[in-house]
């Protein structure tokens, strides 16, 4: 017969053992709603292959923390994108309009503040014009005093936590920014200062790569299992990739950085310290000079250099995309994913080039890895790196949202 100790035990260990399935639960149906929008609880079920009485309490138990609404009404079956089932409709599950995220992205140019919702939507969006050189510190103040701006007319949201979007290589484990070379920035606590400054919990990550996350997620990448995403910005070209469904981050989190693939022999200097990088000989600044643009007006970028017969122009651009050509054939060759994402300033880039005639982008790829490989341009717009930089935030709020909420 066991003793009272040891039943305790077992009691504890079963609980325990109950405790993190149901977590694990919350957390598949909470992401599943966050990622693919709307779905009818019979879907849920479906895709969960859990019990309708268990979908139906897990349901229940995210409406009660606030992150999902029930609709019962039976128009709601009729929506895109969700099944309808014979017999009484399905009632369907979304993604509250109350819990949100505050992404951040610091360019050389600009602060850009965003308010993202579940299921990736931005809600606000604020851009901060900025000096090019500044120091974390003012950073951090920048962005506080955005942020309090941006949530002072908001009621009725509970804000999660704060994730940044840093343009450098950045430690995942305390947000600490070990490098970000076009702001003059080493071993910085951007996550630790920022929290502190405004009592709210911060996530920080690279950039490009959470702009890989976001087109992953919500984008250009969804559903497929390998992928090479390259993205070019004011403060120069990052990237990320997917391998076998996994993103690649590295030891400590610093892979894909494709903007210092060696691209030129005699090439311009690079902000970090060797020469012919291509993010060196690949600018944003110098493509919108050669049209006549400025860095506000970088969304005209794409319809400028396909419209422009100005023969330095082009020859800027082919320039410029040549030395794209060359990093993307590493790329493909090292990575060999089934699609190529190009975002930012990369996309028009490439699409001005495509316009005058270039040669494909994956024309020297070896045979073999060039064969059915896609090259396709980043959906997400300049929405991909705030969506990124909340999906920081909410991979904590799925995993445990009971935990996270209270947190």
């Amino acid at each position: 017969m066991s003793s009272p100790s040891e039943l305790s035990t077992v009691r504890h260990a079963t609980g325990g053992a109950t405790d993190a399935l149901r977590r694990n639960n919350l957390a598949t149906v909470l992401g599943l709603v966050h990622r693919e929008g709307a779905l009818s609880r019979s879907d849920l079920t479906r895709l969960t292959g859990l019990n309708r009485s268990t979908v139906g309490d897990l349901v229940g138990e995210l409406a009660a923390l606030g992150l999902v609404v029930v609709d019962e009404s039976p128009a709601s079956v009729a929506e895109p994108g969700v099944r309808a089932a014979r017999g009484r409709p399905s009632p369907l599950v979304r993604v509250s309009d109350q819990v949100a995220a505050v992404a951040v992205n610091p360019e050389v140019d600009a602060v850009i503040i965003g308010l993202v919702g579940l299921g990736g939507r931005v809600l606000k969006r604020i851009r901060v014009e900025t000096a090019s050189a500044r120091s974390v510190g003012e950073t951090v103040g920048l962005a506080s005093a955005g942020i309090a701006g941006m949530l002072a007319g908001e009621t009725g949201i509970r804000v999660a936590g704060i994730g940044v979007a840093v343009p450098g290589q950045v430690r995942l484990s305390d947000g600490m920014v070990r490098e970000a070379t076009h702001f003059g920035w080493v071993d910085e606590p951007l996550a630790a200062m920022l929290g502190e400054s405004t009592g709210l919990r911060v996530w920080a990550a690279n950039a490009a790569v959470l702009g890989l996350r976001a087109e992953s997620a919500f984008g250009a990448g969804r559903g497929i299992d390998d992928l090479v995403y390259m993205i070019g910005g004011a403060s120069g070209i990052g990237g990320g990739g997917i391998s076998g469904g996994r993103l690649l981050t590295g030891a400590s989190g610093y892979a894909g950085e494709f903007g210092h693939t060696f691209v030129r022999s005699d090439g311009r200097a690079c902000p970090c310290g060797a020469r012919g990088c291509l993010e060196a000989e690949v600018t944003q600044a110098e493509l919108l000079a050669a049209v006549g643009l400025d860095s506000a007006q970088a969304a005209e970028l794409a319809d400028r250099l396909i419209a422009t017969d100005d023969p330095v122009a082009r020859a800027v651009v082919e320039r410029q995309y040549e030395s794209l050509r060359i990093a993307t054939r590493s790329a493909v060759n090292v990575f060999n994913p089934s699609v190529v994402v190009l975002g930012g300033f990369l996309a028009a880039l490439y699409r001005g080039a495509q316009a005058h005639g270039a040669p494909d982008v994956l024309g020297d790829v070896i045979h073999s890895s060039r064969d059915g490989v896609a090259v396709t341009e980043a959906l997400l717009g300049t929405d991909q790196m705030l969506i990124g930089a909340a999906e920081l935030v909410f991979a904590e709020l799925i995993a445990d949202p009971a935990r996270a909420l209270a947190a």
